[in-house]
């Protein structure tokens, strides 16, 4: 320990030379197996080191005298990511004190730099531009010079791999700064240091790729687009000379590993060089010879599908021909037509099955491209077939990812042909969706016509093949509960597996293309496999789920408007074909596991065709008894599904049971209701909610109000009896309603009223209104309870069973009232019947309760009741403020982890608040206005996505409110600097991108507002200001460049000052004031090496919503199911 005391004094002295065999001790002694004391020594010099801004300086020095691994990278780390002081290197005044560790891992073993500070940018990263011109010129020499010193000796370049490695991620990093203005001759150098040895060549062409990834693949977000579009010009220009050097190589070395190495680099070039050097040279042909080569065979395939993917025009389509045909020829000798592919997957080896992943990507690429050129001489057509046929076979290989590369090409291609076919009726499109470059002319449409018919029938054979594929492989949808586990046992599904769910829905929609394309054949398919199934001849679970799955997935899929009567009928037949086939299969199968699954497909099956029920009530009136016979099976999942499956029919077909159908003596309902009690007897309580959901929907439906309220009264007399019975022992004695299996029933009671009110709404006031009093007398008594308990026992009181079943009654009371009030419609004497009676058992209990003793709940109640009654609520805010406010806060801002559940509701409440009654919080005085403001800043500042977002809307609408109002000057000269340097701090952090969409929007409202001239009162503060400012924009600019150029003293203030401008100057063009502001996050280096799609969330959300109206557009996409119309249950 004295030892290395002395040593931390000697190797913390940087004036001189580092003493590296003392550095060596220290490095060993760290990572040795001394005592613990002696590591923990060793670690503290070494984070002393690491933190000393001039350490990086010592690099060189150590680099050359040590042969140490572990002390080289040591030093390497200094120079990437180098923690220095504030001063020195400059960060943003916004970031937080975090720990931060570094992992580098040698030759399997992870060793961790641990050290604790501020985190900073490295060295060459973000300080390389403001270092002296010599120290940068010595840096990138001697590392060019270690390179080529290590690489130009073969054993040395093999047993010191690692480290090369990290100087070349070292030297790229450099050359991100100094390349091409301060090295042009870098590309020169580079080419000529490849020809004097292969060992020198191999990792030049390492560098190479390296570069061309950092340029193209992961620039974004990482350098601003004008030095991105710099580097791009570099490479392009530049280019011949590395092509000259892969060919050469190529052609001229029979050394393995430099081959290798540079179809690697080709491969990261391939995707952005010119195409003249792919077309125009004999790359391709080099490519083709290297492909039967096993050795280079999957790097070859690799490269041949980056130029597959390549597209740009019809130029060289002849090369493109040439190329695939001779490809096919190649193939065939290797992988024989004939081969069962996905049986020489499961057996082959790990480059055997990779093979065949960059097979599927070579065929799916070339045909998504150029498909259309294969399509257009009959001499390629049986190249094509074939190429199909392989790509088919490959399809049923057993791997996720090789089936997702072809699912997405196979669903490209068909959706392709079904929206020509689609568009046949609009001519224009139909010659857009052929590719055809032809002017429209008379008479055209006949042409176009005749195409897309002959294109469909070229396809004809791979798609009746494909749909097959589809039904064969079918995933498993979200509404079946039913599955088969690792033991080959049928159990109920725990986990949503959303790999299966993304795989089902693309599928699904593959399958309803093709189904549109050729229904007789999608049908035809589909029938025969079933028929197997009943003939035993292809059983098994598998089979008839897929089969099963993909019956439900084309439902809706037979809705064109043209042939609607005769497609109706046609789905009519094939439905009735099916569902009688799965009832017999049901009826004839023995064993309980194989009728679970086959009541499963059942459901699922009846599930998705609403349309074809509410046409038909005898079938409907036979699947819904079929449903009730499986509610009393007890077989993991079947009930569940069973109750789930009856709620999704009666939401499409409820009128048909509430009207006397042919041949009935009463509706559907009343017959149900009388039988209420056997029907739900074997179900659980969660199940006996969702069917009573389900009848709620059936009585909704029921336009006769005495009728209604006479189903509701039977639909409710079984709860409404027990509860009747409950409340009268408790008149007699109160202690009564502590047992805890009466609080269980109460909390029933409540909950399957909550399933009513769910579906009933306004319909739902007869019941409510009967046990509305009692049941707040109820949550009276348990809340004093609660607190009795927790005042007693403490906060662990809060944990006991006990506690926690009287808190679920009193949620449960709170979701009732919240459900009914959300649901009924906006009638105001319902809110002056509902909302007095509960301001003090409720509101007053909340203000009144220990902390861990409130229900998050009631903030999300009175939020609901204010954006429901809206202005009517103003003179019950103040009450609404004095109970919740300020005993919430003090809950929720001790730190950003407790009370979760309340945090977001309380913002929800604000925001209603603010969006209804704004009148009201004009009124409050202005410590409560600042108490207000001062919650929303910590609500955006919150790291949980839902909070923050909450916090910035709120926001907004309080600024929007403000601006419209008198107080304006008066609230802006208050809070705006405050929230423009909150607004920044978030904006900058790295934290709370997701908010960045909302950032903008506050940011462009402030500077909008200042620049329109509505703030007439100055905004500085006049006794701090020696002069007074012009306005407020001026004072505003200013006092903007200052904020940045103070954060972020690693940028200049001629590029701060440009970004302040750029803001003013474009606040009132969206797009490119928030592009601005993306390309200050990069260049400011808070966003660098970071993921950053959120920066372009609003884009994606509005490719979704185009997404979704393309959907809505094809019969069938949606499923009928999920289209909210109630003009479908007539």
């Amino acid at each position: 320990m004295a030892s290395l005391a002395m040593a931390a004094e000697k190797l913390r002295d940087l004036s001189q030379p580092i003493d590296v065999p003392l550095l060596d001790a220290t490095v060993a002694a760290f990572y040795g197996t001394g005592s613990k004391e002696e590591r923990a020594a060793a670690d503290r010099i070494l984070q002393d080191l690491q933190n000393n801004p001039d350490m990086w300086l010592q690099v060189v020095h150590i680099l050359q005298n040590t042969k140490n691994l572990n002390t080289k990278f040591f030093a390497l780390q200094a120079i990437v990511l180098s923690p220095v002081l504030i001063s020195s290197l400059g960060t943003s005044d916004f970031h937080i004190s975090v720990h931060y560790s570094i992992a580098v891992v040698v030759w399997g073993v992870k060793f961790m730099f641990v050290g604790s500070g501020v985190v900073l940018e490295g060295v060459i990263k973000y300080r390389w531009n403001a270092l002296p011109v010599e120290q940068r010129d010595g840096m990138k020499n001697y590392i060019s010079e270690v390179i080529v010193q290590l690489s130009s000796i073969d054993s040395s370049f093999r047993s010191e791999r690692l480290y090369v490695n990290k100087l070349n991620v070292i030297l790229v990093q450099i050359l991100k700064h100094e390349w091409p203005a301060r090295w042009r001759s870098f590309i020169p150098d580079l080419v000529a240091a490849a020809k004097t040895s292969e060992t020198i060549c191999e990792n030049c062409m390492v560098i190479l790729k390296l570069l061309s990834e950092e340029v193209f693949d992961f620039s974004r977000g990482e350098m601003t687009q004008q030095k991105i579009k710099e580097l791009k010009q570099s490479l392009n220009s530049e280019f011949q000379l590395i092509h000259e050097l892969c060919l050469y190589v190529l052609s001229a070395s029979q050394r393995p590993e430099l081959i290798r190495a540079t179809l690697s680099t080709l491969h990261a070039f391939l995707s952005w060089i010119p195409l003249g050097y792919i077309f125009e040279s004999p790359l391709l042909e080099t490519l083709l010879k290297f492909f039967p080569m096993p050795a280079y065979r999957n790097l070859t395939l690799q490269c041949l599908t980056e130029v597959a993917a390549l597209n740009f025009g019809d130029f060289y389509n002849l090369q493109y021909v040439k190329m695939y045909n001779f490809f096919m020829i190649q193939l065939q000798a290797i992988l024989p037509p004939n081969t069962n592919i996905p049986e020489a997957y499961a057996h082959g080896s790990s480059e055997e099955q990779a093979f065949i992943q960059n097979l599927a990507l070579f065929f799916t690429s070339f045909y998504k491209c150029h498909i259309r050129v294969l399509e257009s001489s009959p001499e390629n057509m049986s190249a094509l077939q074939l190429g199909l046929d392989y790509l088919i076979s490959i399809s049923y290989v057993d791997d996720t990812e090789v089936f997702k590369v072809c699912l997405d090409y196979w669903n490209s291609l068909v959706l392709e042909l079904f929206e020509a076919h689609h568009n046949l009726d609009n001519p224009a499109v139909a010659v857009g969706m052929m590719g055809l470059q032809m002017p429209l002319l008379h008479g055209i449409a006949d042409g176009v016509g005749s195409q897309v018919l002959q294109r469909r029938q070229l396809y004809a054979g791979p798609m009746s093949k494909l749909r097959m594929l589809m039904i064969c492989r079918m995933a498993k949808p979200e509404e079946v509960l039913i599955v088969e586990d690792e033991n080959g046992n049928i159990v109920r599904e725990t986990l949503k597996d959303n790999d299966v769910l993304v795989q089902y829905k693309i599928m699904r929609e593959t399958l309803i293309y093709l189904s549109h394309l050729d229904h007789e054949d999608t049908e035809k398919q589909m029938l025969k496999k079933l028929s197997k199934q009943l003939s035993g001849e292809d059983w098994s679970w598998n089979n008839l789920n897929t089969l099963c799955w993909a019956i439900g997935s084309i439902s809706g899929s037979m809705m064109e408007e043209q042939c609607l009567v005769l497609e109706f009928i046609m789905e009519n037949r094939f439905l009735v074909m099916v569902i009688r086939d799965l009832l017999n299969l049901c009826e004839i199968t023995k064993g309980k596991d194989n009728k679970a699954v086959i009541a499963s497909n059942i459901m699922y099956v009846v599930g998705q065709y609403p349309r074809f029920l509410r046409a038909h009530w005898k079938f409907l009136k036979t699947v819904v008894n079929k449903l009730f016979e499986f509610m009393h099976e007890t077989h993991p999942g079947v009930q569940d599904m069973a109750c789930d499956t009856f709620l999704k029919i009666v939401q499409k077909c409820k009128r048909k049971f509430v009207i006397v159908q042919v041949g009935e003596n009463e509706p559907f309902v009343s017959e149900l209701l009388t039988s209420l009690a056997t029907t739900v007897g074997d179900l659980e309580p969660h199940q006996i909610h969702t069917f009573y959901e389900s009848v709620g929907q059936m009585i909704q439906a029921e336009s006769d109000p005495q009728k209604r309220d006479e189903y509701l009264q039977r639909l409710m007399e079984l709860p409404n009896q027990k509860w009747a019975e409950i409340i009268g022992q408790a008149r007699q004695s109160v202690d009564f309603l502590k047992d805890q299996e009466v609080i269980r029933t109460v909390l029933n009671i409540l909950q399957t009223n909550t399933s009513v009110a769910t579906s009933l709404g306004t319909y739902f006031l007869s019941q409510i209104s009967l046990i509305f009093l009692d049941m707040l007398n109820v949550y009276r008594m348990y809340s004093e309870l609660i607190s009795s308990s927790i005042a007693e026992g403490g906060p662990y009181a809060s944990k006991t069973s006990y506690v926690k079943l009287l808190r679920s009654v009193k949620r449960e009371t709170l979701k009732l009232i919240e459900t009914f009030l959300d649901k009924a419609d906006d009638q105001a004497q319902i809110g002056k019947q509902f909302v007095p009676p509960m301001m003090d058992p409720v509101l007053g209990d909340y203000a009144r309760n220990l902390p861990d003793a409130r229900e998050s709940e009631v903030l999300s109640l009175f939020a609901t009741i204010i954006n429901k009654y809206k202005a009517a609520m103003i003179e019950d805010v103040p009450r609404i403020f004095e109970a919740v406010f300020q005993c919430t806060l003090e809950m929720i801002t001790k730190n950003f982890e407790d009370y979760p559940e309340h945090r977001l509701k309380f913002f929800s409440l604000l925001r209603a608040i603010a969006a209804h009654c704004f009148p009201a919080l004009i009124r409050l005085s202005s410590q409560q206005l600042k108490l207000v403001m001062d919650s929303i800043i910590w609500a955006f500042r919150h790291t949980e996505r839902n909070i923050a977002e909450t916090g910035l809307n709120l926001l907004l609408e309080m600024l929007k409110n403000f601006q419209g109002s008198e107080f304006c000057n008066q609230f802006y000269r208050q809070y705006f600097l405050t929230i423009e340097q909150e607004i920044f701090a978030v904006l900058t952090d790295t934290f709370h991108k997701p908010g960045f969409k909302l950032h903008v929007l506050v940011l462009q409202h402030l500077f909008c507002l200042v620049e329109s001239g509505a703030l007439t009162e100055p905004l500085w503060d006049a006794a701090a200001v020696p002069y007074p400012y012009p306005n407020n924009g001026i004072f505003v600019r200013e006092y903007t460049i200052k904020l940045l150029g103070t954060s972020f003293p690693n940028m200049t203030a001629a590029e701060v000052t440009l970004f302040v401008n750029g803001l003013f100057e474009s606040r009132n063009e969206p797009s490119v004031f928030k592009n601005h502001i993306r390309d200050f996050l990069v260049q400011s280096k808070e966003f660098s090496a970071q993921d950053n799609k959120d920066l372009y969330a609003e884009e994606a959300a509005a490719q979704r919503e185009i997404e979704r109206q393309r959907m809505l557009s094809i019969p069938g996409l949606i499923a009928p199911n999920e289209i909210q119309d109630e003009m479908l249950d007539s």
